[in-house]
């Protein structure tokens, strides 16, 4: 799920090299921590937050499909 998030995020930003994301788990959560040049939060959070919305939808339609619950967080 890290490797999907990633490519959605470089595919929105302007520098795809400053994109990371890392996975962790806190009890039955798998985590994913995305972080992207201070530059490119506006493209990724979009107008009211559509897009960071639109990120969320696909990771939890992924996660409900493999039974597991997964959730984003993004960072500078």
């Amino acid at each position: 799920m890290k490797e999907l998030v990633e490519t959605i995020a470089k595919s929105l930003v302007d520098d795809p090299a400053q994109v990371r994301a890392e996975e962790e788990m806190e009890e039955d959560t798998l985590i994913i921590r995305l972080t992207v040049a201070k530059e490119d939060m506006g493209r990724i959070i979009g107008k009211e937050g559509r897009t960071a919305k639109a990120i969320r939808t696909i990771l939890n339609a992924v996660s409900t499909k493999s039974n597991k619950k997964a959730l984003l967080k993004i960072v500078e």
